[in-house]
């Protein structure tokens, strides 16, 4: 699919935009490491359903932790996919995908924001037009980048991370993948965990990896613990609580996601049916709720640990044939049951899912679980 072009007939939003490549060794802020995952990870489609024994193609038990992330161990090889069978995970990727702003159509979610995510796209688009540089050296830049952008909005200037695989040839079309972080944390904290394991498997599967900082919110999800699927209820709680100042800080994470996804969409190659989501707790929230609000972009979605979406008041209808791989820890995980339930209502209704569990808690399921994601979009 040929890249679309954006449409600077809008009106352009003045400000500036600051690109500056980091260096490779900084330190995240505001996460502890999780300890080493192993490369060489399995599919995720592994023939057993649930827990079971074995390592994921080598991947290593957790040492260490992250906020209080302790055991670690093997990792259960129990992938399990829907619509096709025990066996081999729906392939994520191919031509298709997100594109112009008629495919964007109004999607209400009773759990989020109200804004129209056609209108945000094109905002976010004539943004990434006004301050596009071309004659930059920074423009297309390689390597992993610490940038930032002026966000009109929010009145602020609002970081955001990219890294483009080192071995690109500077023309071809690069899938996307796009991780959104968990609670406490910010646009490189995961980044930089593991001796940087995030960045080395993107870098490895010549993919550009972006991740936003989210402003100041969960993504314009308003679900948090114990609010987990299954859990209307606690749900319905947590909503009676919305105030105008909870909403538009929810509204102004929302729209950063969507203004970085476009700056990158505008500067670099992107292959339109190539694009991923995934997303650790918080953002896994983010996860399910970008992935179906936008659902236009996305070729396949990754949620780990962190099933905070609801069976109503979400556009499934326009999920049911994107394949979506769903990780969790066993050990001490808040979110387990959630999805667990998660999984069998998903493969019951004859969605595209993969689901795997590993030994693991909340925090140290991370790094056992990143081998398989890349491996996932890269089918």
């Amino acid at each position: 699919m040929t890249t679309r072009r954006f449409l600077s007939s809008l009106a352009c939003i003045g400000c500036a935009l600051s690109l500056a490549a980091c260096g490779s060794d900084d330190a995240g802020s505001g996460a502890a490491s999780t300890g080493q995952g192993g490369g060489g990870a399995s599919a995720p489609g592994a023939a057993s359903s649930g827990p079971g024994g074995g390592s994921p193609g080598g991947a290593s038990s957790s040492a260490g932790g992250q906020a209080g992330a302790g055991t670690g161990g093997e990792a259960p090889s129990g992938g399990t996919t829907a619509a096709g069978g025990e066996g081999g995970a729906a392939g994520a990727g191919g031509e298709g995908g997100a594109g112009g702003s008629d495919e964007f159509e109004p999607v209400t979610i009773w759990f989020g924001t109200t804004l129209d995510p056609r209108t945000q796209v094109l905002e976010a688009r004539a943004l990434a037009e006004s301050v596009a540089d071309p004659g930059s050296p920074q423009w297309r830049a390689k390597g992993d980048q610490r940038r930032t952008y002026r966000f009109p909005e929010a009145g602020a200037d609002v970081p955001y991370r990219v890294c483009v695989p080192k071995g690109w040839d500077g023309a071809s079309k690069l899938p996307l993948v796009m991780f959104l972080h968990g609670a406490s944390n910010d646009e490189s904290s995961y980044l930089d965990q593991n001796n940087r394991q995030m960045v080395n498997l993107a870098d490895q599967h010549g993919v550009l990896l972006v991740s936003p900082l989210g402003y100041q919110g969960a993504y314009g999800n308003f679900l948090r613990l114990p609010a987990v699927f299954g859990q209307p209820e606690e749900a319905e709680k947590l909503l009676a609580m919305r105030t105008p100042e909870r909403e538009r800080a929810q509204e102004l994470s929302e729209k950063d996601v969507i203004n970085v996804l476009e700056l990158v969409l505008n500067e670099y190659p992107i292959d339109r049916g190539a694009m991923f989501l995934t997303g650790h707790s918080m953002g896994s929230g983010g996860t399910w709720y970008i992935g179906g609000k936008y659902a236009d972009y996305w070729a396949a979605l990754a949620p780990m640990s962190g099933p905070f979406v609801q069976e109503s008041g979400y556009p499934w209808d326009r999920l049911l044939d994107v394949p979506i791989f769903v990780t969790e820890g066993t050990v001490g995980t808040p979110s387990l049951t959630g999805s667990r339930a998660l999984r069998d209502w998903m493969m019951a209704g004859g969605y595209t899912i993969t689901y795997k569990e590993v030994d693991a808690d909340h925090a140290g399921m991370v790094p056992l679980v990143l081998p398989d994601v890349f491996d996932f979009f890269d089918r």
